[in-house]
């Protein structure tokens, strides 16, 4: 991270930040895209299952490793503002905090997770592959909370390269393994969509010790000496933590758990149309990967100009993000909507799904223009430390108004699950336009340029 002086340097930096990041966030989500085309090539209850284990563990996952995304805006402001030596206490506190996280997911999801397989009336073949393949990826839950906090550090820092390069390695291995045991090949157990779950696992194993091994002995955050001491648990440190990354953490839940929500609601259609609905949601969730990158490496470039209190470069950063998010879902719209029938067939060969797909792709257009507003917005406000307003918006946008209206939509009209997607698109744009106001706001009064040092 250096302080720039020029657009072309601040666009420069901020690609160099936000590539490696996009590459991370796509090996991220290839996991779960290939988990769902893998078992969509095994059997259509497989792919069902699947997506409805996915759709259950994204929401918790990225809601409570959301708290930790408070850590990226911390680190970058000790940084812009030359307070390094609070660096490794910061990043061990967080590690204990990861894993309480991931020991009280654990818990919770052996408490409900049949209750919940239950009240969705999935068919007998789908609710035991859902219930089979969380069961698997939960062996991987831990590693992958602490993982994320080591990578936040090494985003912290602006070192987004080195967390693309520990991700993108692991990815032929889940692959390999999806195939192994998927499939059952070389002697492995053949486990259908299951064996995904087992996969991914195995995966989250690997890119932790990889990522202990970097920050351990790689520089600059070998510098550092993270694991040279582990202090006492911190309350204080936690409550600082967590004043950010609660609201951070809600936020995305509120976001994620919508489409979860959706699923649930829509588990009382036929087999053929979840499976429809999840494809189509899957392949909208991995074109948001691009407005999310954008989002988190705004971030990172936000918070290193505020802490060193240079609110107009902190301006300019924000005016070129969304312009580049606009301009990428343009192209991820034109992909959509003139390559639909070729998406639906990656993931599945049955031609009622395949139909089905295409149209709902048509819905998940909508999706890229509001990310390409709202994704990069948060990611700006979070490089402010203002997370609360982002909550409140999550909250109205998504749960007051999106979901009720596709209810009504889905119940009360032909639009059947159509409906759905109609809700949420939005709420989506209703949540867009809340953060746009709020982000005009801050920066004109609280950040604004006139009060520089």
């Amino acid at each position: 991270m250096q302080k720039t002086f020029t657009n072309s340097e601040k666009i420069r930096q901020l690609f160099v930040i936000l590539f490696p990041l996009l590459i991370t966030q796509l090996s991220l989500f290839a996991m779960s895209f290939f988990d769902i085309m893998m078992s969509g090539r095994y059997s259509t209850a497989d792919v069902a299952g699947v997506s409805i284990g996915s759709s259950l563990w994204m929401p918790i996952y990225s809601g409570l490793g959301g708290i930790l995304l408070a850590i990226p805006p911390i680190i970058s402001q000790l940084i812009g503002a030359k307070d390094t030596k609070k660096v490794p206490f910061n990043i061990i506190q967080a590690i204990y905090l990861a894993l309480a996280i991931g020991v009280g997911i654990t818990i919770i999801g052996f408490i409900f997770l049949n209750p919940i397989l239950t009240k969705m009336n999935l068919e007998p073949a789908v609710e035991q592959i859902a219930h089979s393949f969380l069961v698997g990826l939960g062996f991987g839950i831990l590693p992958l909370f602490v993982f994320n906090v080591l990578r936040s550090f090494m985003d912290g820092l602006g070192q987004t390269k080195i967390s693309m390069l520990i991700t993108l390695s692991a990815l032929p291995i889940n692959i390999i393994f999806n195939y192994l045991l998927i499939y059952g090949k070389f002697g492995f157990p053949e486990l259908g969509g299951v064996g995904s779950g087992y996969a991914t696992a195995i995966t989250y194993w690997l890119i932790f010790i990889i990522a202990i091994l970097v920050v351990m002995k790689a520089e600059p955050f070998a510098s550092y000496r993270i694991f040279e001491r582990f202090y006492r648990v911190s309350l204080k440190n936690w409550k600082t933590l967590l004043v950010i990354g609660l609201p951070i953490g809600f936020s995305i839940f509120f976001e994620t758990s919508i489409f979860a929500a959706v699923t649930l609601l829509m588990s009382n259609y036929d087999t053929i149309t979840i499976a429809s609905h999840q494809i189509a949601m899957n392949f909208a969730s991995f074109l948001y990967m691009a407005p999310l990158s954008i989002s988190m490496g705004l971030t990172i470039v936000i918070a290193f100009e505020v802490g060193a209190k240079r609110y107009s470069d902190a301006l300019e950063y924000s005016k070129i993000g969304i312009s580049i998010a606009v301009l990428m879902s343009l192209i991820c719209s034109l992909v959509i909507f003139f390559l639909r029938e070729q998406v639906a067939s990656i993931y599945t060969d049955d031609q009622l799904v395949l139909k089905l797909t295409t149209h709902f792709l048509i819905y998940a257009i909508f999706f890229q223009i509001s990310d390409a507003i709202q994704a990069p917005i948060q990611g700006i406000l979070r490089g402010y430390k203002d997370v609360n307003f982002t909550f409140f918006m999550s909250l109205v946008s998504y749960w007051v108004i999106g979901l009720p209206f596709g209810f009504t939509l889905a119940h009360f009209t032909d639009l059947g699950p159509f409906g759905y997607w109609i809700g949420l698109i939005s709420g989506l744009a209703l949540g867009a336009i809340g953060l746009l106001a709020r982000l005009l706001f801050l920066q004109r009064v609280k950040f604004s340029p006139m009060k520089e040092n």
